[in-house]
């Protein structure tokens, strides 16, 4: 048989993408010799499990949050807490407040140190000053995720007068500068809450701190929502739902949403560390929590008066702050990059 004979005789090559098995970037997948289509939320999932940096980030701040959350745990397992002060009691500290130890007093005893002039144990007052910015931090961003996405959805899918109105009163609030705002009123919140002649509990600076930055929080989020809103509304299947009789309500909830949560998701992720940093830097300026209750940004103000003296002090709340913000953003992305695979970093 000639060789031109047995080339006639055998299957010619497949076209291109003709006889290939679907893989995991068409979403599906063989399951015991069917086809088994994947969701968004697992392609999604297995990009983020790809993404090692995302991973990482992904456990470091689950690293905070459980510190945050055991604080009272690891303080009792370590046998101090962050309102005792031990300097005083063991002679740990010279005649100016400084601990007499190099490198801030750091030892088998105190793994951070001590805190000049009080004398308080510095690795409790860090994990409870985390503790009290995610608490404050997690508030903000939950209410203003939730008032910026109602906001949004209703002036996306209304329009009309509706979405005039709403939008003139994000420009109003978007006009106000947010550190001159809190700084300013702040004081006046906690007023209407306490007089100036009785003692102020701790939880009225908390209370206070969560509602002035939830006033400026959620515009941005309300801007991104209503803009994909108006781009979703006129799909075919948000008609179709109307033609089928759906009420406004059932059409936000059952198909406007849905199509949303990514950005939601993503927005979160990059407003948390915002508000945690936001909220550090009120009580550093004095406008936010006070002495003795511990926070990140007392811990700044100390720091700050003691660096020439004890630069440890500052070492491992900066430390601390910055793995925490630079996590989170990182994480952001990822999880961005994840629910949308056109975008290039």
């Amino acid at each position: 048989m000639s060789s031109s004979t047995r080339a006639a005789m055998e299957p010619s090559d497949p076209l291109p993408g003709e006889g290939e098995a679907p893989g995991p970037a068409d979403g599906i997948e063989l399951k015991t010799g069917e086809l088994v289509g994947r969701s968004p939320g697992r392609l999604a999932w297995i990009r983020f499990k790809r993404d090692k940096v995302g991973i990482l980030c992904a456990f470091t701040v689950l690293g905070f949050i459980l510190v945050a959350v055991t604080a009272p745990l690891i303080s009792k397992l370590y046998g101090k807490d962050p309102y005792q002060l031990y300097g005083q009691d063991r002679g740990l500290l010279n005649s100016y407040g400084i601990p007499l130890k190099p490198n801030g007093g750091i030892d088998g005893d105190f793994w951070f140190g001590l805190e000049p002039k009080l004398g308080r144990d510095v690795f409790t007052l860090l994990i409870y000053g985390i503790r009290t910015s995610l608490l404050i931090a997690l508030a903000v961003t939950a209410i203003a995720v939730v008032i910026g996405v109602l906001i949004g959805l209703v002036q996306g899918y209304l329009g009309g007068r509706t979405d005039y109105f709403l939008g003139r009163f994000s420009d109003l609030m978007l006009s106000f500068p947010q550190q001159l705002f809190f700084i300013a009123f702040t004081p006046v919140i906690v007023a209407l809450f306490v007089s100036p002649t009785e003692e102020e509990p701790a939880y009225v600076r908390v209370v206070a701190l969560i509602l002035v930055q939830l006033v400026l929080g959620w515009m941005t989020i309300g801007r991104l929502i209503r803009a994909q809103v108006l781009s979703l509304r006129e799909r075919e299947f948000i008609e179709a739902a109307r033609l089928s009789g759906a009420s406004g309500w059932r059409i936000i909830r059952k198909e406007l949403l849905p199509n949303i949560w990514s950005t939601v998701l993503v927005q979160a992720t990059l407003l948390l560390p915002v508000n945690v940093t936001a909220e550090a830097g009120l009580s550093y300026l004095g406008v936010g929590v006070h002495s003795p209750t511990p926070d990140w940004g007392l811990l700044f103000q100390s720091g700050a008066t003691y660096y020439d003296s004890d630069l440890t002090f500052m070492f491992f709340p900066g430390i601390a702050m910055v793995v925490f913000v630079v996590a989170f953003n990182l994480l952001g992305d990822s999880v961005r990059d994840a629910l949308d695979p056109k975008t290039v970093r």
